[in-house]
Parts: C-alpha cells; sequence; structure tokens
C-alpha cells in the first residue's frame, strides 16, 4: 500500500493564483518560492519511492505470472501424456473385448458357457468336501451329498477335458487377460499422470491469482504515483510562476533604478550648467561648487 501522504493539490492555479502573484509582496513571493521549491522535492521524492514500489510490485507480477505459465506448461505435457496413455489404454480394452467375444463364442461352441466355470466348480467342490468331513451326517444324507460331490467332478471333469483338447481357447483367454493387464498399467498411468497434472493446474489457479493480487497493489501504487508526481509538478509550476514574477519584479526595480540615475545625471548636469554660467559671469564659486564642476567635465 502507497505511504499515507495527504496530497490533495493537482495544479498550479490551485496553490497561487495570478492575483496573487500580481498582490504579493517581492518578499512574500521570496518566501513562497522556497516553500513550493521544497514542496516539490519531498513530492518527486515520495513520487520516486512510490515509482520504485510499483515496479517492485509489477516485478513480482511477472514472476507469479512467469511461474504460473510453467506450471501450465507440465499441465498441458502431463495431459498430453494422460490422452497418449488413454488413447492406448482404449485400443488394449478394445482389443482384450474382442478376444473376450473370441472366448465367449468358443466356449459356446464347446457348450462351456454353461453352467459354471471351472473356478466356480472347483470352489463348490472343495466346500461340499469340507462339509463331508467335518460334519455329522445321517446315512441318507451322506449318500447325497457324496453323490452332489460326484456330479460336481464329473462336471468339472467334462469341461476340464473340453479345455485341455481346446488349445484355441486357452490361448485366448491368456492373450485377453495379458492384454487386459497391459490396458489396467496404461490406465494406472493415466489416473497418476492426471492427478499430477491437477496438481499443477491448482498452482497454476493459485499463482495467477496471487498475480492479479499484486497487480491490484501495483495498479494502487501507480496511481499513488501519480498523484504525487502531479502534485510535484504542480508545485514546480508554481515555482516556476513565482520566479518569473520575481525575475519581471527585478527588472522593474533595475529599470527604476536606472531611470532614477538617468534623472540624477540629468539634474547633476543642469546644476552644473547653472554653476558654470555662474562662473562665467565671475561668481565666486565655494568649493562644493568647483567639485560639482569638475565632475561635469566643465573644468
Amino acid at each position: 500500500m502507497a505511504e499515507e501522504i495527504e496530497i490533495t493539490v493537482s495544479s498550479a492555479d490551485e496553490l497561487i493564483t495570478d492575483e496573487q502573484l500580481q498582490e504579493k509582496s517581492k518578499g512574500q513571493l521570496i518566501k513562497k518560492a522556497g516553500q513550493f521549491r521544497d514542496r516539490r522535492n519531498e513530492l518527486n521524492q515520495i513520487a520516486s519511492k512510490r515509482a520504485s514500489s510499483r515496479d517492485d510490485l509489477n516485478a513480482k507480477t511477472r514472476e507469479k505470472v512467469d511461474e504460473a505459465q510453467e506450471h501450465r506448461e507440465k499441465r498441458d505435457t502431463l495431459n498430453e501424456r494422460v490422452q497418449e496413455h488413454k488413447s492406448v489404454r482404449n485400443e488394449l480394452n478394445a482389443k482384450a473385448n474382442e478376444l473376450f467375444d473370441k472366448v465367449d463364442e468358443l466356449k459356446s461352441d464347446l457348450k462351456l458357457d454353461r453352467g459354471k466355470d471351472l473356478e466356480q466348480l472347483k470352489e463348490e467342490i472343495e466346500q461340499l468336501e469340507f462339509k463331508q468331513q467335518t460334519e455329522v451326517l445321517s446315512t441318507e444324507a451322506e449318500r447325497e451329498l457324496i453323490e452332489k460331490i460326484e456330479n460336481k467332478r464329473s462336471e468339472y471333469g467334462e469341461k476340464k477335458q473340453k479345455l485341455d483338447q481346446n488349445k484355441d481357447l486357452e490361448e485366448f483367454v491368456d492373450k485377453a487377460e495379458e492384454v487386459r493387464a497391459e490396458a489396467s498399467k496404461h490406465h494406472e498411468k493415466v489416473t497418476h499422470l492426471a492427478d499430477r497434472a491437477q496438481k499443477h493446474h491448482n498452482r497454476m489457479i493459485e499463482a495467477y491469482r496471487e498475480a492479479d493480487d499484486i497487480r491490484d497493489e501495483a495498479d494502487e501504487m501507480h496511481e499513488a504515483f501519480v498523484e504525487a508526481q502531479e502534485a510535484a509538478d504542480a508545485h514546480h509550476e508554481a515555482f516556476v510562476r513565482v520566479q518569473k514574477r520575481l525575475r519581471k519584479l527585478d527588472k522593474k526595480e533595475e529599470k527604476q533604478r536606472k531611470d532614477r540615475r538617468a534623472e540624477q545625471r540629468e539634474a547633476a548636469r543642469e546644476e552644473a550648467e547653472e554653476i558654470y554660467e555662474r562662473f562665467k559671469q565671475g561668481e565666486t564659486l565655494d568649493t562644493e561648487d568647483l567639485r560639482k564642476l569638475q565632475k561635469s567635465g566643465h573644468l
């Protein structure tokens, strides 16, 4: 913020009017000129300090803008990488979907898409076997449980045999899972890079906000500088006007002095002529009269 100094004058007319210039005595004008000069110098110092503060703030604004630009560039670079990984991820996911569609097609041809898959069957068999081993069952219940286990094993075996006999299906499954895993890696990259890009975006926004705040301070300081500079200029103009008036008064006084000296010379000449006439007529002159004649060149 600008230094709190009251500055209300913006023109020389507010300091001294033409009427005042004419009315004030020479002594008063000399005093005024000194006051205007001193205040002008003081205001110029204030304006200089404010200009320096304004320039410092503008420099800080540029630093913040540069900082924001750096974050913008880093954000944009990261976003480009995000898009690159997104593109690869989407291509891989599309490829994986095609492979899984092929897997579903092969399963359908082999009738493996019906019922439960191998993992589900294996888990159910293990649960049933655990129940058989840990629970006390009636003969009928145990017989039914054993039969259920055998049916599950049979279903599992048939599906396992079909899968073992069809290497294409296994290869498609492995390839599809491999492609999907690769897509997941690129998705992780997308997430990681997007988080970094967002951080740079947030820091960019913060830097721009700080730059705006500092710029506002710089604008206020510039207005304060202009105010002080205009006041200094007004005092300088008032000082110059007073100086011009003083020079006119000096010239007027000089002219008056010359006029008085001319009048005095003319009076002395006329007096010397009169004394000389008296001298020619034989009148006795005193020492003062002789001095005046000598001074006038008559003797």
